[in-house]
């Protein structure tokens, strides 16, 4: 292996480990395995482009396009032309997937989920600083400054851990570092030679002492430094949290009377406990309700709609009130009830976000907590979780009749712009369905009443925690159309079609009503997490609908009266609608209880573009498709540029080698003119034929006296008996190639670098050794003659 390719095996090992010390930012380790082949293409394409070889700016923007291709193919393969080739609809997909990458990192603390935008954002700034560490280390071979951008790789992995053991991946990515500047130095003293008077090497010693020492030497400074830069910051006070140091890190800013929410989405942090096959125990819950059928543990609702994504809105926290404001929206005619809950989580139960019932209005805990007003939530700070906590909460149980929910007055204008705001990407059947399944409703109320009856009784829906409805802004037209989901999918979809109606809405994530036990606790466990919308009515507040089948409680409000009733009595007071829950969980496991489940994606909940990303068999028939795909547009500039470099190189120092060289170096020149609009004329003589090189391509004294010297040199092959050797030949053409390009205008300049027209001569290549081909294919054919009848 050569010393520049040895440099850039070593320039991509150093990347990806550097870019371990981001394993730590989210869940499992997929996206670096498929990272890894995506950087050894990128390399790859950079060692062929300098075999070529191309001039350093013209590799660095080889190996960008196809770190551009490679995007394309992993991220936005159905927004590209023939699904390889980017376009304009494959730049606003990406920015689109960065921008909710940017929101999903405000969003999620961590480990962050591995969502399609963070993992764009992950995959696409290590190819990022791949180029730049291949750029500087191998293309300008300069090794040592290529370690400020592998720093800054660690650093923002560093700057956003919350803990862990820092140090060992600082030391993974300073290893790959020392690697690359030891892969570097090695190559210098390949180059140098024995550039220290090393005595002769005794017997059984080392084969080459003078680059041992150096090396050896290195090591130990690399050694060093790194037990500096571990140890120092320990020591010096100044200097706070060092690699080894354990402070955590908070999801508040200052001390802890302000910021902003960064807590991780609940559909995510319960990913571990909700995939798991034992239904454990996640709260006990003791409560002071009379009917404990409706007593839903909330913890935290989703506002926020983009029409791929339902996500927490990023809210401004602030200290834990000792007594909560009024929920907004009610009204003082609404019937309600103080109810205190005392809620014991388990101890394995590590939830950023408090489940309290809803609205509450007091909450004693201990521990670092803050509150969030709009959405009247708890979210721990400085890694604060629900493990093993008890604490006790006082809440309202808001009753409204379906009367004073049928007269709601509009909400505020600023409320209702906000939480009915619809993104175009949303498909039009969402809105078209939920006005067929709302026709002849009077008011917002009948509405969301019919939409909640459509998904739960009416329209065919079966609950299903297996099914795939894909993901992106199609996802609920599908689910629409196959009509198979669980809870996410139902509360998503009806939330978003309410909002295409005019009706605030958002999705609340908790526990539904639990099991009773014989000692008059609740035990809630893991197949009770579900997802449910919330619809805002002026005067009552944000009210609880329940669209999913067979799971959770329908509120009285919207029960019929009587059976064939299609609407429920405008006075009827709201009493729960079953005077005790389910003795166990449902059969089939609410979203939480299978696989899958509330974090599984959504109809709404990712973007279009692959969950987990493609398989190794993917990138084994892909990768071969990028470099075809970077070749069939690059092979004029990369022919010519090869040819350039064979014929004026190196050639055999004898009398016939010389001669060939010459041949080379005046078909070089001749090529080099034709690419800038100057056709050979093969009826000229070399003296003609560079007169009018001269002539047409305006050159001077000294580029013109070039051209006549090469001219010469063939003259002397051709016609000397005797060919005297010319020396610098390779020079002259060279010097009369860059006056050629000197006097050409910009555009004959692009066109001879990327479509030479010299290029030409490969088909004529081609064409002759066909015909030659098929010339001894005729001749191999064996010739059969028929036999010439005998004479009788």
């Amino acid at each position: 292996m050569s010393g520049r390719a040895r440099l850039a095996l070593c320039a991509a090992a150093a990347t990806l480990m550097a870019s371990c010390a981001l394993l730590p930012l989210v869940n499992g380790p997929s996206w670096l395995l498929e990272l890894v082949p995506l950087v050894v293409v990128q390399s790859g394409v950079g060692a062929a482009a300098r075999r070529v070889p191309l001039g350093r700016p013209l590799t660095v923007v080889v190996q960008a396009v196809a770190t551009l291709v490679l995007l394309t193919l992993v991220f936005a393969r159905g927004h590209a032309i023939a699904g390889v080739i980017p376009g304009p609809d494959t730049f606003s997909y990406l920015s689109e997937l960065l921008r909710q990458g940017g929101q999903d990192v405000s969003q999620y603390a961590i480990p962050a989920p591995l969502t399609d935008g963070i993992r764009l954002m992950l995959i696409g700034g290590v190819l990022l600083i791949g180029l730049l560490v291949d750029t500087l280390a191998v293309t300008f071979r300069s090794a040592a400054p290529a370690g400020l951008p592998l720093l800054a790789l660690y650093s923002v992995a560093a700057g956003l851990s919350q803990g862990g053991p820092d140090w060992l991946w600082f030391l993974v990515a300073a290893g790959g570092y020392l690697m690359l500047l030891l892969a570097e130095g090695r190559d210098r003293l390949a180059q140098w030679g024995r550039v220290f008077g090393a005595a002769p090497r005794a017997q059984g010693g080392p084969p080459d002492g003078g680059t041992v020492a150096p090396v050896r030497t290195g090591r130990r400074i690399g050694a060093v430094a790194l037990g500096v830069a571990l140890v120092v910051p320990l020591v010096l006070p100044a200097m706070r949290g060092g690699l080894l140091a354990a402070d955590g890190a908070g999801v508040g800013a200052g001390p802890g009377r302000g910021g902003t929410i960064s807590a991780v989405n609940p559909l995510v942090s319960l990913r571990d406990s909700l995939n798991t096959t034992d239904d454990r125990t996640v709260l006990s819950v003791r409560s002071s309700s009379p009917d404990l059928s409706d007593l839903y543990l909330r913890i935290v609702s989703l506002d926020e709609f983009d029409g791929t994504t339902w996500k927490p809105a990023q809210r401004h926290i602030v200290g834990v009130p000792s007594t909560f404001p009024a929920p907004s929206g009610l009204g003082a005619d609404v019937r309600r009830d103080t109810v205190r809950t005392t809620v014991k989580a388990a101890d394995w139960y590590a939830q950023n976000w408090l489940p309290m019932p809803y609205p509450p209005s007091k909450v004693r805990i201990d521990g670092s907590w803050r509150y969030e007003p709009v959405g009247m939530t708890l979210v721990g700070d400085h890694g604060q979780t629900t493990r093993g906590t008890t604490y006790q909460v006082t809440s309202l149980d808001v009753r409204p009749t379906a009367g004073q929910l049928a007269t709601a007055p509009e909400p505020p204008a600023a409320l209702r712009r906000e939480y009915t705001e619809v993104p175009g990407t949303l498909p039009k059947v969402v809105a078209r369905t939920a006005r067929e399944v709302t026709a002849g409703a009077k008011n917002h109320y009948e509405e969301a009443v019919r939409l909640q009856d459509w998904f739960s009784t009416d329209g065919g829906f079966q609950y299903d925690t297996q099914v795939a409805v894909g993901s992106g802004p199609d996802a609920i037209a599908n689910f629409l159309r196959k009509k198979q989901g669980f809870c996410v999918h139902f509360s998503f979809a009806m939330a978003a079609m309410a909002r295409t109606l005019g009706i605030p809405a958002r999705v609340a994530v908790g526990f539904a009503p639990g099991t009773p036990q014989a000692d008059g606790s609740v035990t809630v466990s893991l197949k009770d997490a579900h997802a449910w919308p919330e619809l805002y009515f002026q005067g009552v507040g944000w009210t609880r609908f329940e669209p999913t089948p067979t799971r959770g409680v329908v509120p009285s409000y919207t029960q019929p009266v009587a059976p064939g009733t299609s609407q429920p009595d405008q006075s009827l007071p709201s009493k729960n609608g079953s005077s005790k829950p389910s003795a166990a969980p449902s059969d089939g496991a609410d979203c939480a209880g299978g696989p899958g489940a509330c974090d599984t994606p959504s109809a709404a909940a990712v973007p279009a573009g692959g969950g987990s990303g493609p398989g190794p068999w993917w990138f084994a028939l892909t990768v071969p498709a990028v470099l075809v795909v970077l070749a069939v547009p690059l092979s004029p500039l990369l022919w010519r540029s090869r040819m350039r470099s064979v014929r004026l190189g190196g050639h055999a120092r004898t009398d016939e080698g010389a001669a060939t060289h010459t041949l080379a170096a005046w078909q070089e020149l001749t090529d080099s003119a034709w690419d800038l609009g100057i056709p050979p004329d093969e009826s000229l003589t070399p003296r003609g034929a560079a007169d009018r090189i001269i002539r047409l391509g305006r050159l001077d004294g000294p580029a013109g006296a070039a051209v006549h010297r090469v001219a010469g040199a063939l003259e002397q092959v051709l016609y000397a008996p005797r060919p005297r050797p010319a020396p610098g030949v390779a020079d002259d053409v060279c010097q009369a190639a860059a006056a050629l390009h000197g006097t050409a205008s910009r555009k004959a300049r692009l066109r001879a670098r990327l479509l030479p027209r010299s290029a030409v001569r490969v088909f004529w290549a081609f064409s002759a050794r066909w015909s030659t081909l098929r010339t001894r294919a005729t001749a191999a054919r064996p010739v059969i003659r028929r036999p010439r009848s005998s004479e009788r």
